[in-house]
């Protein structure tokens, strides 16, 4: 976006190169799911070849999504990423609800989520971290607490909004170095544990279990590991602030990708050298104790130390790419008018970073943002899929947008990553309907919202 001219107001800068798409790639997956999902993956499918084939499918699929929406949004390169993807495929309603979906719980959910889980690996090194510090009602019943932990991802949300707040320079290269950090950490264990002789021997090509389910094991565990991957768009919000968006979108979302699925299958074949198939089935912390049985117990801390480090790295990405999402709804007339503003000096969509701040520290405060984030899963996958399904759209109705990109592999990828988000929306509202119902009804409730921005801005033009 251009520079200040005049009267024209500010707007953000194009600062951000390939490396920092990539970077930014990486670090907006990479957080604490990687290291507490491999358990529950064994547990589903207790063989190390489809342990593995899990972590793949689920890079694949993460994949074909990178380079199916790469497309459009190199082709929009804007703030706003796929809100703008969905609004040029189908009107301004879906985008808003999508738009409106993430701030509320997606996003600002996530950041809670984020920082409370990052805090709480914390409580390994400071003792007592989780102990009430004020309590409010009556303890004997649901009283509200505060606790150490939750003053740590408090502090971590207001810092990392600040870092950003004070401009995209500044927070790009904070999430940079503790992304450099934490992919340093993780191919240094993956590395150390093929060095010294394997406790377990994973065997990939072993028979089968006997019995039926290994299909419905499987859709559960491909379920917990896209979790894991979830993210890996956020460069897409980014696109206003790329120095050449045409090639470092595709660019930083394919490498980006690319190496996320290497380091989680080698941090899975870490921890299966490390753990037999049923001490790593349904283990939360299997990693460190892969790290402890390989290593010893400070190698077993070192894993604890890059837990804490990987959390507050991808709580740095989410906080930088997710405010940029609220910036052309608020320009739309379809959010609060002062989250479109960009700070003068320091060229930063300041309001929506502190917007998206209060209201992730009061989720945390409230205690809901984990039940909260639960519901919206469903969602989530669903707009995905709709984006997916806007790329397709464009090609057709939008045959002359200009398309300094276009997808590899045209129409498979887009059609393979379209039928995976599909089959992952109706396996998750067969498993969990109460939470995936509770999630359209947090998505519907922006309808009246939507109505009343809109009477709004026709009587503003009116």
């Amino acid at each position: 976006m251009s520079e200040t001219t005049g009267a024209a107001p500010p707007d953000l800068q194009r600062r951000l190169t390939t490396l920092d798409a990539t970077l930014l790639t990486i670090g907006s997956v990479i957080g604490t799911g990687i290291f507490l999902v491999p358990g529950d993956v064994a547990a589903a499918v207790p063989h190390a070849g489809l342990i593995l084939l899990v972590w793949l499918a689920g890079g694949a699929l993460a994949l074909a999504g990178a380079l199916t929406l790469a497309e459009p949004a190199a082709a929009l390169p804007r703030a706003g990423g796929l809100y703008l993807v969905l609004r040029e495929a189908f009107g301004p309603l879906p985008a808003f609800l999508y738009g409106w979906t993430c701030f509320l719980v997606i996003m600002s959910g996530g950041c809670a989520a984020i920082a409370m889980g990052g805090a709480t690996w914390l409580g390994a090194f400071v003792p007592g971290l989780e102990q009430p510090l004020l309590t409010l009602g009556d303890p004997a019943q649901a009283a509200w607490t505060l606790t150490g932990t939750q003053l740590v991802a408090l502090a971590a949300i207001a810092l990392l909004t600040l870092v950003n707040h004070v401009g995209v320079g500044p927070g790009a290269w904070t999430q940079n170095a503790l992304t450099w950090l934490k992919v340093a950490a993780i191919a240094g264990f993956a590395a150390a544990g093929f060095l010294v002789e394997p406790l377990a021997e994973p065997d990939v090509f072993a028979p089968l279990p006997a019995g039926g389910g290994i299909a419905a094991g499987f859709g559960a565990a491909m379920i917990a590991a896209l979790w894991t991957y979830d993210g890996w768009y956020g460069v897409t919000f980014e696109a206003g602030e790329l120095r050449d968006p045409s090639r470092a979108l595709p660019r930083g979302l394919g490498a980006g990708v690319a190496a996320v699925v290497l380091l989680y299958v080698l941090l899975n074949l870490f921890m299966l050298r490390g753990l037999p198939l049923d001490a790593l089935a349904g283990n939360a912390r299997a990693g460190e104790a892969a790290a402890m049985a390989l290593l010893g117990g400070g190698a077993a801390r070192l894993f604890a130390a890059a837990v804490v480090l990987s959390s507050f790295g991808c709580l740095a990405a989410t906080i930088l790419y997710s405010a940029r999402i609220y910036l052309p709804m608020a320009r739309d007339g379809l959010f609060f008018a002062a989250v479109g503003r960009v700070h003068p000096w320091h060229r930063t969509p300041h309001v929506a970073l502190w917007a998206q701040g209060g209201w992730a520290a009061l989720l945390l405060l409230s205690g809901t943002y984990s039940e909260l984030y639960t519901y919206v899963t469903f969602a989530s996958v669903l707009f995905l899929g709709t984006c997916g399904a806007a790329a397709l759209v464009l090609r057709r109705t939008q045959p002359d947008l200009p398309r300094p990109y276009r997808t590899w592999g045209w129409p498979v990828v887009p059609l393979a990553f379209l039928t995976g988000c599909t089959l992952l929306t109706l396996s998750t509202l067969r498993d969990s309907p109460r939470e995936s119902l509770a999630g359209l009804a947090i998505v519907a409730a922006g309808l009246p919202a939507y109505a009343g921005w809109r009477r709004s801005g026709a009587a503003r033009h009116g």
